[in-house]
This record gives structure tokens, C-alpha cells and sequence, in this order.
């Protein structure tokens, strides 16, 4: 990995979420932080770029692995382009997450926590997504894909297989898909 500094245009993001905060208080600023950092440091949290974000909040860097490692949203590994969060709570278990989640990782060849050998998927456990009446579901990006079928699995993958990432995240496959 390169040297570890934001750009400057983060940095000056950085600054600004920094000064919502009263004086001594900067700890305040570490999850916005921590999803910029993330961001511009391709999608995961190193351990170097932690501490650069601790260094930069003056605090030390175990607070900022106790709080990276404690919520689900910031990866501490490698994934790959597309991150499949897929609730794993009762309510979406009740209307077959369980059976969507096998159909997944059979399909994708991965278990949790996995990346496929191609880069292409990350298939993560998450808690309640506050979806419970639209399981079982999974959330992509900013996307929430609700009442999942092996179709609709289907028909996601080959959107994202077959789509400019940078396109993917702009608009809904499933709409696209027809499916909504």
C-alpha cells in the first residue's frame, strides 16, 4: 500500500466533520471518518490506515479498532465489488433467508464471510436491517433487495456480472431487472 493520506479534497472533508464537534470531543467525528476512509482506501480498513485515522482524531488506535471491528458496515479484509449484506435476524430466517442465503453461497461458491476468486462478491451477515416485513433480503451498496427468490438472486447477479460498476451503484438492478 502507498503512503497513507487522504486526498486533499477528503482531508478537507475530514476538517469539516472534525469542527461539528466541540473542542476535545473530536472522537465524535470517527464513524463518518472511518466510511470516508474506507472509501478512498479500496473499500476496507488496514490497520495502517486506522491508526492514520486515529492519528488524525488524536486518539489511540485501539478506540478506532473497537469501533471498526464492532459494526458490520466497515470491512477489516478485502471484499470484492459488490458486498452482499444479507440479513441473518429471525424474522427474514421465518420466510426463508436461510434457504436464500444457501441458494447464494452455492451459486457464488463462497461461504460467509468469502470472496469469489474473481473479485466479483463478498457475501457478509448482518443484523436487522429494519426490512423485516420484505424478507428475506440482502442489502447491495445503498440497495435493498427485498423478498428474494433464486430468480431474483438470478437475475441480480447477472445485472451486476454485466454492468459498469460505476453504473451499478446509480441505479436499482431490480427495477432495471424488471422486477419491481
Amino acid at each position: 500500500m502507498s503512503e497513507i493520506k487522504f486526498k486533499p479534497e477528503t482531508m478537507a472533508q475530514v476538517e469539516a466533520i472534525i469542527k461539528r464537534y466541540p473542542e476535545g470531543r473530536q472522537k465524535s467525528a470517527l464513524l463518518p471518518i472511518l466510511h470516508l476512509a474506507q472509501e478512498e482506501f479500496d473499500n476496507w480498513l488496514d490497520v495502517p490506515v486506522m491508526d492514520y485515522v486515529a492519528s488524525i482524531l488524536s486518539i489511540e488506535p485501539i478506540e478506532v479498532y473497537e469501533v471498526a471491528s464492532f459494526y458490520t458496515m466497515y470491512n477489516l479484509k478485502p471484499v470484492g465489488k459488490y458486498v452482499l449484506e444479507f440479513c441473518k435476524t429471525g424474522p427474514c430466517c421465518l420466510v426463508g433467508a436461510e434457504k436464500i442465503q444457501d441458494y447464494i453461497q452455492a451459486k457464488l461458491g463462497i461461504k460467509v464471510g468469502e470472496t469469489t476468486a474473481d473479485g466479483m462478491f463478498t457475501l457478509k451477515t448482518v443484523e436487522c436491517m429494519a426490512a423485516c416485513g420484505y424478507g428475506p433480503m440482502m442489502q447491495v451498496g445503498d440497495h435493498y433487495y427485498e423478498r428474494l427468490t433464486e430468480e431474483k438472486v438470478d437475475r441480480i447477479f447477472d445485472y451486476f456480472r454485466n454492468t459498469d460498476p460505476s453504473k451499478v451503484y446509480k441505479t436499482d438492478p431490480l427495477t432495471v431487472a424488471g422486477l419491481n
